[in-house]
């Protein structure tokens, strides 16, 4: 496995990987925090603090992140990355590694 496949943990479907991705993904979105992400989906923030925690979002938080941000399913839940525009990649890479560090 290339360097590139363990840090977005390509193929890694485990609740621990898909809360990395999702954790990564509200940050590239613009979103430091749960809270914010949460009212921009129109979502109660201890629901999506669940849905982080868990490693289990809603089709609602996914679909946003898809539709406004770029970011889909597919890596949310698999770590698949090469669907994703380059300047979206190389954003949720570097998020992902600096979580590792």
């Amino acid at each position: 496995m290339s360097e590139r496949e363990a840090i977005f943990r390509l193929h890694d479907d485990s609740p621990e990987a898909i809360t990395a991705r999702l954790i990564a993904a509200r940050i590239v979105s613009g979103y430091p925090k749960q809270k914010d992400f949460a009212a921009a989906i129109s979502e109660n923030p201890k629901t999506y603090n669940t849905q982080e925690k868990r490693g289990v979002p809603s089709i609602k938080s996914v679909r946003f992140l898809h539709r406004n941000h770029r970011i889909d399913f597919n890596f949310v839940f698999n770590g698949d990355f090469v669907q994703l525009p380059g300047d979206i990649q190389t954003a949720l890479e570097a998020a992902l590694a600096s979580a590792k560090t």
